[in-house]
């Protein structure tokens, strides 16, 4: 049998709860599948029409956007939270700084040409789910960026320039070729899809199975 790595595609947004927990159910699923395994993280904007300096907090937002009861809201965060627990994450909604991600996003592509995708993409998920930093704005995502070793000024040159700007819209519509309308969504060598957290076994057993059948 072959021991090349079995590659995943992974879109995912850096303010979905659920791609973080999905990113260490995952992680343990290739762990327990045991073998090496090539990830590589694309695009996909929850949403795109956010401004950058959102006034109000995530239980607003999404009680405006989803048309929900904010009292449901609460209900639907302390589940996610709850989940999010129990695969070592915690995360404090009361200091998350709703944003927009295109420049989040324009850095994971920076990231990635610098070899530095997987660091930057946890770095960015924790910044927003757990640390309350505003990643939507370029010279805060520049000082992460500096924190897992990448050029600060160099980033922050990139965002400004819009350098990765069409590598985003790209992974954007090869999402909606895919049909992929939610996050996250795996695509294992370039033809399994699996979509949402699921469980570690389901992840190794899907990654098994690739490897299985693979030309």
């Amino acid at each position: 049998m072959t021991t090349a790595p079995i590659k995943v595609d992974i879109w995912s947004d850096v303010q979905c709860p659920w791609c973080y927990i999905g990113k260490r159910k995952f992680e343990k699923g290739a762990e327990l599948y045991g073998r090496p395994v090539e990830i590589e993280y694309h695009s996909f904007e929850l949403a795109p029409d956010t401004p950058v300096d959102y006034e109000g907090d995530p239980v607003q937002y999404l009680s405006e956007r989803k048309g929900i009861p904010v009292e449901q809201v609460h209900q639907m965060l302390e589940r996610v939270t709850g989940i999010a627990e129990s695969v070592g994450l915690n995360y404090n909604y009361d200091a998350v700084h709703q944003t927009n991600t295109i420049k989040a996003h324009e850095l994971l592509h920076y990231a990635k040409a610098h070899g530095k995708q997987l660091e930057m993409k946890e770095r960015l998920l924790k910044a927003y789910f757990i640390d309350g930093e505003h990643v939507g704005k370029s010279e805060n995502l520049a000082k992460l960026a500096a924190e897992i070793g990448l050029d600060e000024a160099d980033v922050l040159r990139s965002l400004n320039d819009e350098e990765y700007l069409s590598a985003v819209k790209a992974d954007m519509a090869q999402a909606q070729a895919y049909g992929i309308n939610g996050v996250p969504f795996y695509v294992i060598n370039g033809k399994y899809g699996i979509s949402g957290a699921q469980d570690s076994a389901t992840f190794a057993a899907a990654l098994t199975e690739a490897s299985e059948n693979r030309d």
